[in-house]
């Protein structure tokens, strides 16, 4: 028979299992620890180097030696995050950082200078040792790449919403803060964003104008922010400068007036509709300025008829000696039949012989004839809107013929949408009444009507770029301030 193992002979082996594993749990358990240990001692190194990042930061943002364009943004930046990275952090945790890197390096497709943006410091090579070999990258490097990203973003943002050369709003004035708009506001909401690039790109202006211009400049550059390849140097300039401008603009609400220069037209965008009005601008030499404001009345009948006495006694004598004093101070002669007249010196004696069949007038502003009515907002041009006697003017290609005033066509018809913007219809038929029988009257508007007087000199037409003569030589002084940085060719650097 064979040898049955005792039973009771066993109970020793089975002891020693149940020893082992104890032995086993406890291993494991030791090791546990010794892993958690380790675990939390990396997060000590890890906690530590935040901490010391945060050091450098704060040391290097307070010595003020950085080349900043954004210094007193960048900050209340940290001073808000109490110094810690915004962009230099795990490379899992990286995507905004690298979405950021790419905006910075296609600005040219939202019509800005490349070299504004601190592109020998902000190179792709250098974010990759900091993220993916951080142990080899010293400490002030990772703070200084750090901070110029925070202020090329900050300049990128801003120069987005405001323009990079905005008479109105320059660097110094935007960098104090306080004001509605503001950059820092518009990176700390983008960077929980699931979009981060959207989330930056609504700082820009959100009106048609400037959308139209956007869009035709991806399709030329590129559709997609990363296809940053060379193009055609002339018509992106264009765009650029034009795209410029409308960001100092202000347009962006649903009613206003735009008065374009160049292309020598008022836009009345109202409630949904556009109605469109030629006119009349500056010469040359009295050249129409850009300017934000508000329509706020129009007066019927705003030329002031001068005393006939006045007008053979005084006007006539110091107009033959001088034919410009009218021009220059703001006098207009009829004839009774309500024709305007131009007279040379020789003319004026014709008048001074019968100055019965003639008579003048006076305004306030830069032009001597006003006509039916003038539509008045605030500015320190002392400009305005107002009809003209001249109408034939309108039907002339080239209309740069004012002192500086904006000469509106159909202006009556141009007062009617105000009215009726304003929900003041009923006040229509007496100001019709006040333009036919020649009465000066007063309507005020109960709610102010925006109105840009814009230098654009491209714009997007049905789909297509339509390019205006530059008639004030404006374009050559903006394109050597935005393209006189060591980019002539508006190539994108390569890292």
């Amino acid at each position: 028979m064979k040898k049955q193992i005792d039973p009771v002979a066993y109970q020793p082996h089975r002891y020693s299992i149940k020893t082992l594993m104890l032995m086993g749990l406890f291993l494991a358990t030791l090791m546990f620890a010794v892993l958690t240990v380790k675990a939390a001692d990396k997060r000590v190194v890890n906690s530590n180097g935040d901490r010391e990042l945060a050091d450098e930061i704060a040391r290097q943002v307070n010595l003020s030696n950085l080349p900043l364009n954004y210094p007193l943004t960048v900050k209340r930046f940290y001073l808000q995050r109490q110094f810690t990275p915004n962009w230099i952090v795990k490379e899992a945790d990286a995507g905004q950082t690298w979405a950021a890197m790419l905006m910075i390096d296609c600005v040219l497709q939202f019509g800005l200078n490349h070299a504004d943006y601190h592109p020998t410091e902000l190179l792709y090579g250098k974010l990759h040792d900091i993220l993916e070999r951080p142990d080899r990258v010293p400490l002030v490097q990772k703070a200084r790449f750090e901070i110029i990203l925070t202020d090329a973003m900050l300049s990128f943002t801003n120069n987005l919403h405001f323009g990079k050369y905005n008479p109105l709003f320059p660097d110094s004035k935007i960098d104090k803060g306080g004001l509605s708009f503001d950059a820092m506001e518009v990176i700390n909401k983008a960077m929980p964003s699931k979009d981060f690039i959207m989330a930056i790109l609504s700082a820009q202006p959100q009106n048609k104008l400037y959308q139209n211009l956007q869009i035709h400049m991806h399709k030329v550059a590129g559709v997609q922010l990363d296809d940053c390849y060379e193009f055609p140097e002339a018509e992106v300039r264009k765009m650029a400068l034009n795209m410029e401008r409308l960001r100092w603009s202000a347009l962006d609400t649903g009613n206003f007036i735009q008065v374009n220069i160049p292309s020598y037209k008022l836009s009345f965008n109202h409630r949904g509709a556009v109605d469109t009005f030629r006119v009349i601008v500056g010469m040359p030499g009295t050249p129409t300025p850009s300017l934000n404001s508000a329509v706020k009345y129009f007066t019927t009948t705003p030329e002031l008829r001068v005393a006939q006495k006045v007008f053979v006694k005084e006007l006539l004598p110091k107009a033959i000696i001088d034919p410009a004093y009218l021009a220059n101070n703001h006098y207009a002669i009829y004839n009774n039949g309500g024709m305007l007249i131009t007279p040379g010196k020789a003319y004026l004696k014709l008048i001074l012989k019968s100055p019965q069949r003639y008579y003048a007038t006076q305004t306030e502003g830069c032009d001597n004839a006003t006509g039916q009515m003038v539509v008045s907002f605030d500015n320190i041009y002392d400009i305005y809107l107002h009809d003209t006697p001249e109408q034939d003017l309108f039907f002339t290609n080239n209309r740069a013929y004012s002192h500086g005033c904006v000469r509106v066509q159909h202006i009556v018809n141009l007062a009617k949408l105000l009215l009726a913007n304003d929900n003041a219809q009923a006040l229509v038929p007496a100001m019709e009444q006040a333009v036919d029988k020649g009465l000066r009257k007063i309507f005020n508007l109960k709610n102010p009507m925006p109105i840009a007087i814009t230098y654009l000199t491209c714009e997007m037409v049905n789909g297509t770029l339509v390019v205006y003569d530059d008639i004030y030589g404006l374009d050559k002084n903006l394109d050597m301030l935005m393209y006189s940085k060591n980019d002539p060719t508006l190539k994108v650097t390569q890292n």
